[in-house]
């Protein structure tokens, strides 16, 4: 690593900027080792490898800092916070803050980190992507299927509910109503979900090589055969499909018929598109349940015996709690800003709301 060229007498700004440099290095190399324990394999071989990487980065300010190291200093609350959930859970939410912490690294604009030092940082950022995106692929299809249900039940059942509220009918009405939305929409969810995933799979089902074709390799005529076709059918170019027809042939001859025969291009990508997909049961449950669960909470006040105002009032703010969670949600797992999903999810909820309420007030009566 090149030595930055800094004053003989550092001022007070940069001591404390370097210290604190110094504080965020050695937390987040220990969040690293703390997700390293939680994993085994590569994985936790990566991990130790970044925590390793930042300890360089540690030294760096170090020795810029020389005598005046004073007394260790915490990491910032981000960092203290990603540490402490990295004991704790080791889970892709871990990952996706982790993501997010490398992003904001300032040595871009600071003169006294190195150029190598904020390329680490970069890389280190994609390193950490990469990790999370193996978790995200496993969840995605069911998480997929939770997130969208949820939001769908605290919207659309908020804006019946609004719309019913705002029209002047009786509370027991609006309370039928919510309830009446709540179960046709969880149950449409959860069918429609059954469905779309099912199809997806099925669609990459049909796509994977059949066995048939693979038992046949043993008996194809080495000199004459088609199976280069099967390559350059699956994406391969002319020359590259060639080659690796050739090349199962001559293993088969030369190993004999026991082995497996490597898979062609594209087959192991097929294995990480289904998890990514997930199971049609799976999402199904998961679509209806969290459908159910966010359509509950804009009927709760009617439940309780809230009326006119306070029930609308009530409603609208329970719902607009759980859409910032939701938001906040996707966002950290997308490694994007939590308060930009959140507000965004606030804003599309309300609206719709809002448009109902409009309409229940223009076809009905004043709520009471």
């Amino acid at each position: 690593m090149e030595a930055v060229t800094t004053p003989t007498s550092p001022s007070r700004a940069q001591v404390r900027r370097w210290r604190q440099y110094l504080a965020d290095e050695r937390a987040e190399a220990a969040a690293y080792r703390d997700l390293a324990s939680r994993r085994t394999g590569e994985e936790r071989e990566i991990l130790l490898a970044l925590a390793e990487a930042e300890g360089r980065h540690e030294q760096h300010w170090l020795d810029l800092l020389g005598d005046q190291v004073g007394r260790p200093l915490r990491g910032d609350w981000r960092t203290r916070t990603l540490g402490w959930l990295a004991r704790r859970f080791g889970s892709v939410f871990v990952l996706a803050l982790a993501q997010r912490a490398e992003a904001r690294s300032a040595y871009d604009e600071d003169d006294d980190a190195t150029p190598q030092m904020a390329a680490d940082e970069r890389i280190h950022e994609e390193v950490v992507r990469g990790l999370a995106m193996r978790g995200r692929n496993r969840m995605s299809g069911t998480f997929r299927a939770a997130v969208f249900g949820a939001n769908d039940g605290l919207v659309s059942n908020l804006a019946l509910v609004m719309g019913i509220g705002a029209s002047g009918v009786a509370q027991q009405t609006v309370l039928l109503s919510g309830l009446a939305g709540l179960l046709a929409g969880a149950l449409s969810m959860g069918a429609g979900e059954y469905v779309s995933v099912r199809s997806q799979r099925e669609l990459l089902e049909a796509s994977r090589p059949g066995p048939h074709a693979r038992a046949a390799l043993p008996h194809l005529d080495v000199d004459a055969n088609e199976l280069a076709l099967v390559y350059r059918a699956r994406g391969m170019a002319p020359a590259e499909a060639g080659e690796h027809a050739r090349s199962v042939l001559s293993s088969l001859g030369a190993l004999g018929t026991a082995l497996a025969v490597p898979a062609p291009e594209g087959e192991a990508q097929e294995v990480d598109e289904h998890e990514t997909v997930g199971t049609a049961v799976g999402a199904a449950l998961a679509s209806f349940c969290f459908f159910a669960s966010g359509a509950a909470i804009p009927v709760l006040p009617y439940l309780l015996g809230a009326e006119g105002w306070h029930a609308v009032a009530w409603s609208a703010g329970l719902v607009g709690l759980a859409l910032l969670v939701t938001g906040a949600v996707v966002g950290l797992l997308s490694g994007t800003s939590p308060a930009k999903r959140a507000l965004r999810q606030l804003a599309i909820g309300w609206g719709a709301a809002a448009v109902t309420y409009l309409l229940g007030l223009a076809f009905g009566t004043t709520v009471s």
